[in-house]
């Protein structure tokens, strides 16, 4: 089967691997339909994840149906339309059983499928832990509507939900990727008072401003002005740093009002300094981790709702056997892209 394979620092290449069989009694294995490209994915490529494994396929995002599951499998058969989940958990840990399952203490546990063991941006994918890792989509949810649901969105409303956003708030979302987006639809279900999106490029702004016009925008250079202007308090009640740079990092906390919230969703590529004299005094709490993506069977229900739609998101669409370009497209951002869908 066709494959889209980390060789070595910098460099992915398409290439031919065995499909995957069954190897543990809570395995599935899953024919992918659609995949998409994630910016984690680029993590990888450039060698800012030092757990990715060289070999691995990537990819940790994807929909598909089941071909042929585990004899321990209870929740999925084969037919079955599912969304895999970007993390890895066994569902009886400690972590997991608390629903912080990105920590689950298993050995393949946390993020592995695209960046431990062989991911997504193949023809199939052998899925850990099928019951935990697999969601059924509903009938009448597309592909493409579900496609976000195991990572980005699974992101964007963990976020949301440890933030504790109340309607009085005034909240601030700082990134307008994929995952920013995705955290401002699980926002907006939150009903605040305001919501003020930062972002530099300008393609993300018109998308915003198109699709969403009742949330404000703003540049970084503008934005701690903005922000002010826009609160009676100070600053933003609930802040979501979504961007991943040392200069967001600092512009969320600057951009709180005393008592505050801030949730780290970014991956950076470096550690980042808390300049505690600083901030002393502005007593603020800080919540940062890895998404725990255990709310997808609740958002798969949202969509199908229609309270949630990451549809538009979606601006590319490629076959497996272009997913070069397709990376090129979205690494470099070009032609407005904000996610690209590719079909495996």
């Amino acid at each position: 089967m066709q494959t889209y394979t980390y060789v070595s620092k910098g460099k992915f290449e398409l290439m031919e691997k065995p499909k995957p069989v069954l190897t543990h009694e809570r395995d599935a294995v899953v024919k992918v339909t659609l995949a998409s490209i994630c910016s984690s994915d680029l993590h990888i490529k450039h060698g800012s994840v030092p757990r990715a494994v060289p070999g691995i396929t990537v990819g940790h995002e994807m929909v598909g149906i089941v071909e042929s599951v585990g004899s321990a499998v209870t929740h999925v058969k084969p037919g079955d339309r599912v969304t895999v989940n970007v993390e890895t958990f066994c569902g009886e840990c400690f972590f997991c059983k608390k629903g912080y399952v990105n920590n689950c203490t298993d050995e393949n546990g946390g993020w592995a499928l695209g960046c431990r063991i062989d991911g997504g941006q193949a023809e199939y994918v052998r899925v850990p832990f099928a019951d935990q890792g697999l969601n059924k989509i509903p009938e009448g949810v597309t592909d493409r509507q579900a496609l976000l649901v195991g990572d980005v969105l699974a992101t964007g409303y963990w976020a949301a939900r440890i933030s504790e956003i109340t309607e009085e708030d005034i909240v601030l979302i700082i990134g307008a990727g994929p995952t920013g987006i995705c955290t401002l639809l699980s926002v907006m279900l939150k009903n605040p008072k305001c919501i003020i999106m930062c972002e530099k490029d300008e393609n993300r702004i018109h998308f915003i401003n198109e699709h969403y016009p009742e949330v404000l925008t703003v540049s970084p250079e503008e934005c701690f002005d903005f922000v002010q202007d826009h609160s009676d308090h100070g600053g933003a009640d609930v802040v979501l740093e979504v961007a991943g740079a040392e200069s967001t990092f600092r512009l969320a906390w600057e951009c709180a009002r005393p008592n505050a919230t801030v949730t780290v969703v970014a991956l950076y590529d470096k550690a980042q300094v808390l300049p505690l004299p600083d901030m002393y005094g502005k007593n603020l709490t800080f919540k940062t981790g890895g998404v725990d993506g255990c709310d997808c069977e609740e958002t798969l229900k949202l969509i199908a709702e229609g309270k949630i739609n990451t549809e538009p998101l979606i601006t590319h669409t490629y076959p497996l056997s272009r997913i070069e370009e397709a990376y090129e497209l979205f690494e470099n951002k070009r032609d407005g892209v904000i996610k690209v869908a590719v079909e495996c």
